[in-house]
């Protein structure tokens, strides 16, 4: 199985000595999203950057693999919503990176579904070891709820 998108860059006008790091997204899917680097790096903050999109795939993947859990275990959801961030900061190398990602899920099960504190940590759990996204990262990753 394979992913693909493609980033496309061009040139545009920009403050003298600099260069304009706006960009487009297309994914696989037919999707396209504007992009840029982070205000910080001299991005466009109406945009989406590097960063959240990591964050975004691993928050997403989290979900997904969660709600296949809760789905299969017959305890249907209603809601999942995650406030999630990242931290930049620097790695054992001494290089920026990613250094922290916290997932804030907030699950609210169907109506009349009783959910105890261990099994939704049992699920947070499993979900996490078994997210694609997470296995692939090599970062300090906390689940919170």
């Amino acid at each position: 199985m394979g992913f693909n998108l493609t980033v496309n860059w061009q040139t545009s006008p920009a403050e003298e000595g600099e260069f304009c790091r706006d960009h487009s997204i297309t994914f696989g899917s037919g999707q396209t999203i504007q992009a840029s680097s982070a205000p910080e790096y001299k991005g466009n903050e109406h945009l989406v950057n590097p960063e959240e999109s990591l964050l975004a795939a691993l928050s997403s993947c989290h979900m997904l693999t969660f709600l296949a859990i809760a789905h299969l275990k017959r305890l249907p959801v209603s809601s999942y919503i995650d406030e999630a961030s990242a931290e930049l900061g620097k790695n054992d190398e001494g290089r920026l990176a990613v250094t922290k990602m916290i997932l804030n899920p907030k699950v609210v099960f169907a109506e009349g579904v009783q959910v105890s504190a261990e099994t939704l940590e049992k699920i947070h759990e499993k979900a996490h070891a078994n997210c694609f996204i997470a296995n692939t990262l090599a970062t300090d990753i906390q689940i919170k709820f």
